[in-house]
């Protein structure tokens, strides 16, 4: 049944939290760069009569909620790091930090975080134990992750946390709906990047040269044959190459090409192939061609996987907010990276997508310029997570 106390606390605090959110948004800030906004975070948590704690982690920022009597710890996680993307959504909010946004919806994230410590400070008498406040930065960085580094200074102690939540805004979800399954929620996500080597010649006589432009060329299209020559069919798994970089000016053979990427699955033994082609490919096609070539590989985000008793919490949370029609059950997991994984393999976790597009409009995804969440999804996000909270804790 809906907690009619927590929803109408929800309701209440609603505008706060968009306040919130409209500020963080217009003044993002990039992986480890996060200052101001953590500072930002952890002024809102001392009005709220709470005693945030900052620098964990970098500019990670936590505080305690207190309920009545003992208890377990619950970890509520969000993360507030923006991208080096410029924002074209005309909002009125929107980034006053040229060539920064957030297009990943960190915001939201952090807002709703914010919104659910005023509602449940406000019902400190509902719940025994204690609720940990994890305001996470650098998600984004995939090899330098906030996660890790929050971990390592140890914020899942002090008092020791039992269980996490934490949500993800989806608009290719129309709000309304939250996805949810228990398993691997996400994909892991590495980083590789490539170098390619070659020989400068003038070019007009490219038989004096080694063109590493051309090597690249070959290598990205070979690259695309791992997915469809050495990986099952029914395994999931994805190789990008995301930047190139090389030459120096129009008519001169380039001597090197460095090229960036991700490679995302789900199976252990997929992310060990994956690796291993990788590596052979830009080895073979680039000594084929007469140059060479060299792969630095990151193994970043583990996959994030849902305990089966946290899901079950999220899923009955979700049906008392939005009724059985809300609920989402994926038959496969999301192959975009999150370092919440890293959180999961330390204690119980579930990691949930809240649908943020408003019904019957078009969306733009994550990582667009254009991506502007439904703020009406975001009350509905606060309240699945006061509810989820509650169980966990007085359960």
């Amino acid at each position: 049944m809906r907690n009619e106390r927590a929803a109408e606390l929800v309701r209440k605090h609603t505008q706060a939290m968009l306040e919130y959110r409209r500020h963080i948004h217009a003044h993002p800030e990039l992986s480890h760069e996060e200052k101001e906004t953590a500072a930002y975070i952890a002024a809102k948590l001392r009005e709220m009569g709470l005693e945030p704690k900052e620098g964990v982690g970098g500019y990670g920022v936590t505080a305690l909620i207190e309920g009545t009597g003992e208890g377990k710890c619950l970890g509520l996680r969000a993360d507030f790091d923006a991208l080096p993307i410029v924002e074209e959504t005309g909002l009125p909010f929107c980034s006053q930090n040229p060539g920064v946004m957030h297009a990943c919806g960190h915001d939201t994230h952090a807002a709703m975080l914010l919104g659910e410590a005023l509602v449940l400070n406000e019902m400190r008498d509902a719940f025994r134990g204690r609720i940990k406040l994890v305001f996470q930065p650098a998600e984004e960085d995939a090899a330098d992750c906030g996660a890790k580094k929050m971990i390592a200074d140890g914020v899942l102690e002090d008092p020791h946390v039992d269980g996490m939540f934490a949500q993800h805004v989806a608009p290719d979800l129309p709000t309304g709906k939250v996805a949810v399954r228990t398993g691997a929620m996400s994909a892991s996500s590495d980083r590789f990047f490539i170098t390619i080597r070659g020989k400068n010649s003038h070019g007009s006589r490219p038989e004096d040269g080694i063109d590493a432009i051309v090597i690249a060329a070959q290598v990205v299209s070979a690259l695309q044959t791992i997915v469809s020559r050495n990986v099952g069919p029914l395994d999931s798994t994805v190789v990008t190459v995301g930047t190139i970089r090389g030459g120096r000016r129009y008519n001169v053979i380039a001597d090197e090409v460095v090229m960036e990427g991700t490679c995302r699955n789900l199976d252990p033994k997929v992310r060990d192939t994956m690796e291993g082609r990788i590596g052979a490919i830009v080895k073979g096609v680039a000594e084929s061609m007469g140059g060479s070539g060299e792969l630095k590989y990151l193994r970043c985000y583990s996959p994030t996987i849902n305990d089966p008793g946290m899901f079950g919490i999220v899923k009955d949370a979700v049906v008392d907010v939005l009724g059985p029609e809300g609920l989402v059950i994926p038959e496969s997991s999301n192959l975009g990276g999150e370092d919440f994984s890293y959180f999961c393999e330390k204690v119980p976790c579930a990691f949930y997508f809240l649908g943020s597009t408003e019904p019957g409009q078009p969306y733009y995804p994550v990582h667009s310029g254009h991506m502007i969440p439904d703020e009406a999804a975001l009350s509905l996000g606060m309240e699945v997570m006061v509810n989820a909270a509650l169980t966990f804790l007085n359960s």
